[in-house]
């Protein structure tokens, strides 16, 4: 594996999962893997579990780790072609990502989307170059449209819990008071789809996903009723997709955060969620705090998700 940031980059998904689950259960079986090979981490955006877990990965696979922050440790970078550099920014990506490459073996990127033009954070202008011109193997540590990593280790920490072959999973969106991206949304619609679940996606009108990645999904604009049957309830914000409000804040409705009552709609059905998480908009203490709340082992997994990306890489590296 050469590239890595939709479900279909991982080939047999039941495969995966396998491989997830060994890893877990022997974490440093492949060390030898990354002996003498350096992982470049390069953050765009701010970051706390894809930092820590995919540092801990490499560093189980014996490999060498630098983070970059982009915005506080390096030079201020334009990403535009055709731009007369007169402002505050010194070097363009199109020299500092060759540039990085010099000094790696394998990339990941994280940037999000800036909603300033819903074209350019679709077509993934940053990662893609990355891709492009480093000359390195490189994989989504979340992008401006997907979050790979993140619905990996939703999908591992699933079927860790599941209480049926094929579990009823409901994507809900909640409030939250500042624009977020469709990533996090998109990617596990994906991995769900991909998986093969009972998938419902339930919103307020005004916040329907990209179809490329509802897929199969129900869509169901009565929370209630979305909920009725779930066995696990993933909750999280994403702002509008849909012209002309990309980008925007269409409600902050507080009936749509899970609480115990909405929880006892499902069928003893779990929590998640994939943190940071605005307590009580997205979720009540209550139900974050409870024994049937996944948010922790879903963290934990982050590692695992990350391991398996990196070991693959790793094994394909020449």
């Amino acid at each position: 594996m050469k590239y890595f940031q939709h479900v279909a980059d991982l080939g047999d998904l039941q495969q995966a999962v396998k491989e997830a689950l060994e890893v877990k259960a022997n974490r440093y079986a492949y060390k030898h893997l990354g002996e003498n090979k350096t992982l470049l981490m390069i953050f765009f955006n701010s970051s706390l579990r894809t930092r820590l877990s995919t540092q801990k990965a490499a560093m189980n696979l014996g490999m060498n780790v630098i983070a970059l922050d982009v915005n506080q440790g390096a030079w201020k970078l334009e990403t535009e072609r055709g731009v007369i550099m007169d402002g505050d920014k010194p070097e363009h990506l199109l020299e500092a990502i060759p540039v990085m490459g010099c000094y790696c073996d394998v990339i990941g990127v994280r940037s999000f989307a800036r909603f300033e033009n819903k074209a350019d954070d679709y077509e993934e202008k940053i990662l893609m170059q990355f891709i492009k011109y480093s000359g390195r193997p490189v994989f989504a540590m979340e992008t401006a449209t997907v979050h790979p990593l993140q619905s990996f280790a939703d999908l591992i920490t699933i079927e860790e819990h599941k209480p049926v072959q094929r579990p009823k999973v409901v994507l809900t969106w909640a409030p939250h008071p500042k624009a977020l991206p469709q990533a996090v949304p998109n990617s596990f619609a994906e991995w769900m789809n991909a998986a093969d679940y009972d998938l419902v996606i339930t919103h307020p009108h005004g916040y329907e996903l990209d179809p490329r990645f509802v897929g199969n999904a129900t869509v169901e604009y009565d929370q209630d009723k979305a909920l009725a049957g779930a066995h696990f309830v993933y909750a999280k914000n994403w702002s509008a997709y849909a012209d002309p409000n990309y980008g925007k804040v269409l409600s902050t409705d507080r009936n749509w955060t899970i609480t115990t009552e909405k929880m006892a709609l499902t069928d003893n059905g779990y929590f998640m969620h994939c943190l940071p998480v605005r307590r009580n908009m997205i979720v009540s203490d209550d139900v974050i705090e409870s024994d049937h709340s996944l948010v922790i082992p879903e963290a934990a997994n982050r590692e695992i998700s990350a391991q398996v990306v990196l070991k693959r890489i790793l094994e394909d590296l020449k």
